[in-house]
């Protein structure tokens, strides 16, 4: 995919996208925050669920109303939108477990390696090139990241799997999801409602069989309308949320959807470390942090003006990224 497709949307609808992803995911990960940390409700799958629902049920309703249109469920769907359901599910519930593992301010740096792996992930699916000094930027983040996670004094082996294995989830569905996009019958809508109307069944059978459902159905906070309140912003939010990455998406690379999620870090970062309780300040943390974001806003500003300086600079060195297989069907860069 070469730059020029990815610059045939107004820069406005752009930029918009950009800023309603960021702001919802700010949003919903102080919400998920607060319904598993501070209400310490035990079950972040069920949580996911209720999104899921949210997704369905409005999507559904809006297409009754013809207030949007996508393909009518048929045998051609799942074929169509394969493999975005597993990384669909996969996404989520590391995503909502990692929530509760992790301090706000870990979460969000141990997120940077996402970018790293949508970089390369590109690379191989999408056949795309990079400048050298995003390559650069992109090391920078990652480097940052790792410097402030190596002083992370409330260490959780449990956590710091789950948000690598979010981190990989979240690149492959950026990616594959840019690609579905372009299906014929699919679009925006339709790629959201069959993601959630395939896995939604699956889940929830998953979670009625490790007793997941019977924790949150016995949840003694059920009757609080605080938490009732918050659970709900959290599956309407889970809906926006997944609507703005997919909406961001469609007008710009999946490279720049990740970015912007960078650009989001920075302030529940920092927000987190006033607010939620549960961060240790450490100085090499806090440097750490602070690097990681300032490449991640170094990396935001060269991507959003990657297309006015190369028509005033020309064409920036590029760094290819060869994906080649031997006769033995493993795959090699170079």
């Amino acid at each position: 995919m070469s730059a020029s497709q990815e610059a045939e949307h107004p820069g406005l609808l752009k930029f918009s996208s950009a800023v309603f992803y960021a702001g919802s995911s700010f949003l919903i990960t102080v919400v998920n925050k607060t319904v598993l940390t501070s209400f310490r409700f035990p079950s972040y799958m069920c949580l996911g669920i209720g999104q899921m629902i949210t997704t369905i049920v409005v999507l559904y309703a809006a297409k009754m109303n013809k207030t949007v249109q996508f393909q009518d469920f048929d045998r051609t769907i799942l074929l169509k939108i394969f493999p975005l359901p597993l990384l669909y599910v996969g996404n989520h519930i590391t995503g909502l477990a990692s929530t509760k593992k992790l301090s706000l301010p870990m979460f969000t740096v141990l997120r940077k390696f996402t970018i790293l792996m949508t970089m390369i992930l590109e690379a191989y699916v999408l056949r795309k090139t990079f400048p050298k000094r995003l390559v650069y930027s992109v090391v920078a983040i990652v480097l940052g990241a790792m410097f402030a996670a190596s002083a992370d004094l409330a260490f959780d082996v449990e956590g710091y799997t789950f948000i690598l294995l979010n981190d990989a989830f979240t690149a492959a569905s950026s990616v594959y999801t840019k690609k579905k996009l372009g299906t014929e019958g699919l679009g925006k809508y339709g790629v959201l409602f069959y993601n959630a109307l395939i896995i939604v069944i699956p889940t929830l059978l998953a979670s009625a069989f490790t007793g997941d459902l019977h924790q949150a159905i016995t949840f003694e906070d059920w009757v609080k309308a605080t938490f009732i309140f918050c659970f709900l912003m959290s599956c309407v939010m889970g809906f926006v949320l997944m609507y703005s990455i997919v909406l961001c998406s469609h007008y710009n690379s999946a490279l720049t959807t990740t970015v912007v999620g960078a650009i989001k870090n920075v302030a529940v970062a920092y927000v987190g470390i006033f607010v939620g309780g549960d961060y240790l300040f450490s100085w090499t943390n806090f440097l750490g942090l602070t690097i990681c974001m300032s490449g991640g806003l170094v990396y935001s500003y060269l991507t959003f003006n990657k297309t006015s300086s190369e028509s005033e600079e020309g064409t920036p060195e590029q760094l290819k990224i060869h994906i080649t297989q031997d006769s033995t069907g493993k795959c090699s860069a170079n």
